[in-house]
């Protein structure tokens, strides 16, 4: 990982990139002069100077093959900010002089950490793991089938013994197992299930029918019955730009990675719109509080399953909160809140969220902004 080339899309033309800034984009704070250090992002480079980090590539003026074959820039460089009327502004890479050394001069390889567009270790664990799969698509992979001493649960440093591994496929295996059902809210249509991905584990003796392998990382608990995957031997790119979609896109969270029902940033979650709709790498969505969703739809439908006495699929009757005055009578029957009560209520932006790997009907991003704890089956659309 360490050893990754990590690409920041930033243009940079004969060291000089200029923007069309009005006076609502850039910031009021933005510094005159920045020297990029370690652990920055292009996200964090550009909340400096934008209201809006996101729109860098507008306001650089990218074009489509730009977006597609970034520059880049490492630590240590330094950006400065020039300001020029009307409402314009100018931001250059400063050319450092050349220093000649003698008696000789000895040339050194620049340093290949270049700044990535947000933090790699957010989103490398999901960049090469099938995260969606078909009801079926497990079943024919390799499987664990015995724990060292009979163990229930096994972690990183522990021994297991699993079949359909061979020695064409590498050392080296990825663990899943097949999660929940990803289900688009507005269709109720199957987009796929998720592959929960549980850790990696090394080939120590391939055996005949059953390999013995050791459990090098774990994200969780692993058992009996999980799946092996060979894992993919290139490496993750980085390289991509953030951008809004140019169709129309609105979709909406199906997901919370951890089967979490809120999250926030940075946290990985599911879509329902995929590369069929439009979605690509590096799109960023704006994220909407969906108040008939969030309100009502949450509030009556079953936790797990069935519920009341009778085991009935129906919607729970949702009574709305209400405080009564002190002279209130103590006891009073509540009206019922219904659908329609709240359908009226506009949508509430509150977040960004970023693509970073895209399916046929789903994709996967990181919440990079948010103001309040980002919910399943809230709206994800055009920013």
């Amino acid at each position: 990982m360490g050893k990754t080339i990590i690409s920041l899309i930033l243009l940079l033309v004969s060291a000089v990139a200029a923007f069309a800034a009005n006076g609502g984009e850039l910031k009021d704070t933005a510094p005159e002069r920045y020297t990029v250090v370690e652990g920055d992002t292009l996200w964090s480079i550009s909340g400096r100077y934008l209201k809006e980090p996101w729109r860098w590539p507008e306001l650089w003026k990218m074009n489509q093959e730009q977006i597609r074959n970034p520059h880049r820039i490492y630590p240590g460089d330094v950006l400065v900010l020039h300001r020029s009327p009307p409402h314009a502004a100018q931001l250059q890479l400063l050319s450092l002089p050349t220093v000649k050394l003698s008696p000789k001069v000895r040339a050194e390889p620049r340093d290949a950490r270049a700044v990535p567009t947000i933090s790699p270790s957010a989103i490398e664990p999901f960049l090469s793991k099938p995260l969606v799969v078909g009801p079926n698509e497990l079943d024919s992979a390799a499987r664990i089938v015995a724990t060292e001493e009979n163990r229930v649960a096994i972690g990183a440093g522990s021994v297991a013994y699993a079949q359909g591994i061979t020695r064409d496929k590498g050392e080296i295996w990825q663990i899943f197992r097949r999660g929940d059902a990803l289900v688009d809210p507005d269709t109720k249509e199957t987009l796929g299930f998720e592959a929960v991905y549980l850790g990696e584990a090394r080939v120590r003796d391939y055996g005949g029918t059953v390999a013995t392998i050791e459990i090098t990382k774990s994200t969780q608990e692993i058992y009996q019955d999980d799946r092996l995957l060979p894992a993919p031997k290139e490496l993750p790119n980085f390289a991509y730009v953030p951008h809004a979609p140019q169709k129309n896109i609105k979709g909406r969270i199906v997901s919370a990675y951890g089967s979490l029902q809120e999250t926030g940033p940075p946290a990985i979650v599911a879509l329902s719109k995929g590369s069929h709709d439009g979605l690509e790498v590096g799109h960023v969505l704006a994220i909407y509080r969906s108040q008939s969703s969030f309100r009502y739809a949450q509030r009556t439908q079953p936790l797990f399953g069935r519920s009341g006495p009778s085991g009935s699929n129906a919607p729970r009757t949702y009574y709305g909160e209400r405080i009564l005055p002190r002279d209130g009578p103590v006891y009073s029957r509540a009206e019922p809140l219904e659908e329609s009560d709240v359908a009226k209520l506009p949508d509430e932006r509150y977040g960004l969220v970023m693509v970073f790997r895209t399916f046929d009907r789903a994709a996967f991003g990181l919440v990079m902004q948010a103001s309040r704890p980002v919910s399943v089956l809230d709206i994800v659309t055009n920013p």
